[in-house]
């Protein structure tokens, strides 16, 4: 797949798997999961994770960052003003101006805050922001952040964690004829053909992260959604026999005695 590669706001990546860093065992177990998924685009929850303080054991210390695109991520953000907040503070340490934008509008299911969302998008963008958003399967939604100035928009396949694959394929299909942007499913993913079917549908790339940590092998998992990603996007481009009621012959009959 070296011959198709995925470019967002100038930026060019070969792997169409983004992966998080967050419930694994530590950090070796991360590193490892990473390195077998074949993903270039890691996030990291500027919040959760001590990116701060170089003089203690850090997380990027276990990422090459020739190797790998980090991305700061807004997670477990409720309000605009904390988003905004730990997005300024990853740019500050120097990470990076990319950002992953989240703005949680409640805490059991995780569902974005999406009038939050745009807001903050907008603050962000005005900045200088690369802003990557974490948005619900909402095609408006999706298109009110592309407007803005996003350069992809990120919907959910399931709430976040949830292993649920693709709740609503037919929000997600809108979304794809809808926005001129790349399409990047964002949580929900349970196991590897829903990667598959994600990237089938016309999706851009792939970000899971509890999918992977969550599993009973991680490194094994990581592998099998590398795959999953590789396969539904050969899927996609190959362009799938039209679905029909009843059955065709797979030979000929024209011509037979």
């Amino acid at each position: 797949m070296m011959n198709d590669p995925l470019m967002i706001a100038g930026r060019t990546f070969n792997s169409r798997l983004w992966v998080g860093t967050g419930k694994y065992k530590g950090f070796i177990e991360t590193q490892q999961a990473i390195e077998a998924s074949g993903a270039e685009v890691v996030t990291v929850a500027i919040r959760r994770v001590n990116i701060t303080d170089r003089s203690q054991e850090n997380l990027l210390d276990y990422l090459d960052p020739k190797k790998y695109t980090i991305l700061p991520n807004t997670a477990g953000c409720y309000t605009v003003e904390d988003a905004l907040r730990y997005a300024r503070l990853g740019r500050a340490t120097g990470v990076s101006d990319l950002v992953k934008l989240e703005v949680i509008g409640d805490e059991q299911t995780l569902f974005p805050d999406t009038a939050g969302l745009i807001e903050a998008a907008t603050i962000l963008i005005k900045e200088g922001f690369v802003v990557l958003p974490y948005t619900n399967d909402d095609p408006i939604v999706a298109k009110k952040l592309v407007d803005i100035g996003c350069p992809a928009v990120m919907p959910l396949a399931a709430p976040i964690g949830s292993g649920l694959g693709i709740r609503n394929p037919y929000n997600l299909k809108i979304i794809l004829e809808t926005v001129n942007v790349p399409v990047i499913v964002d949580a929900g993913v349970g196991t590897a053909s829903d990667a598959a079917l994600a990237m089938e549908y016309g999706a851009d790339a792939v970000l899971m992260n509890t999918a992977i940590a969550g599993a009973q092998d991680p490194i094994k998992m990581a592998t099998a959604m590398k795959y999953g990603v590789e396969v539904g996007r050969l899927a996609y481009k190959a362009g799938r026999i039209p679905r029909k009621l009843y059955a065709t012959a797979s030979s000929p009959i024209e011509g037979m005695l």
